[in-house]
């Protein structure tokens, strides 16, 4: 099977470089089936966050796909949801998300604790390896991409893979509308 490749960037098999992602990352594809058909891709850590990267390797907006913290309490219970949604759209936190949670307010989880909680640096969080605790909401929109490019939980490279795989991580939940295109 071939690697997912997207634009002008190397694609690597993650299997055979797991030096290349964070260590909870690599220890969830350890362990998850469709490891084999996930490529990883070095990249200048300066343009981890997806708008220069976008622009810098020529990548389409709508090729990458965002992991989003979000957190709220309900009943004195912390509920915390990674949200996966394509680059060029919003995350609706304040509907879909806050009802989804079943919470009155949802929130960013801040960059500290997202950073030490997930045990990946910012810029790089991805939904491979995070606390199974947490909930995995993937827009539906991010389920239709060919190729996508999502972090790898540190900054230098990029994890590379169908759209598809995502909704077969652990625990992932397709949700329509999780998010929208921006208007204006």
């Amino acid at each position: 099977m071939a690697l997912p490749s997207l634009s002008t960037l190397r694609s690597l098999a993650v299997t055979d470089h797991l030096d290349l992602v964070a260590p909870p990352v690599a220890a969830a594809l350890a362990a998850w089936p469709h490891a084999a058909e996930t490529a990883v891709v070095e990249i200048d850590p300066a343009i981890a966050d997806t708008a220069a990267m976008s622009e810098a390797y020529s990548l389409p907006l709508e090729s990458g796909a965002n992991c989003i913290l979000v957190s709220g309490r309900r009943d004195g219970v912390e509920r915390i949801a990674a949200c996966m949604v394509r680059a060029d759209t919003r995350l609706d936190v304040n509907n879909v998300v806050k009802r989804l949670l079943d919470v009155r307010k949802a929130s960013f989880l801040p960059m500290d604790r997202a950073t030490a909680e997930s045990s990946m640096e910012y810029g790089g969080i991805t939904p491979v390896g995070l606390p199974a605790s947490w909930r995995l909401l993937v827009d539906a929109r991010v389920v239709d991409i060919d190729v996508t490019v999502i972090g790898s939980g540190v900054r230098r490279s990029k994890l590379l893979l169908s759209g598809r795989l995502l909704a077969e991580l652990p625990g992932a939940e397709v949700v329509e509308g999780l998010a929208s295109l921006p208007t204006g």
